[in-house]
């Protein structure tokens, strides 16, 4: 009886942790940019540290496409620039109000 308990236990636990990890693989494979406009000038960084090299100023205004967002201050953009080419880095939460 145990054993058969436990084997329902394990076979249950098994299903749930299939099931989640299929669902969030295809979740977050189906994520698209969302166009945001900023609401103060801020800056597009290559990375989320204080050494992190600024890529680009956006000024207040322009639409940016925020592809994921990272932590609780900042969140991965994508800034077309005056030239046409797209640049990738970091954004400020702050930039885009609520």
């Amino acid at each position: 009886m145990k054993k058969a308990l436990l084997f329902c236990s394990l076979a249950a636990l098994g299903a749930c942790s299939a099931a989640k990890d299929d669902g969030s693989s295809a979740a977050r494979a189906s994520r698209t940019p969302v166009a945001h406009n900023t609401v103060v000038e801020c800056a597009l960084y290559d990375g989320m540290k204080k050494e992190a090299t600024q890529l680009t100023t956006v000024a207040s205004g322009t639409e940016v496409q925020v592809m994921d967002t990272i932590d609780a201050y900042f969140v991965k953009a994508r800034v077309t620039n005056p030239a046409g080419e797209a640049q990738v880095g970091y954004m400020y939460r702050s930039c885009f109000g609520k």
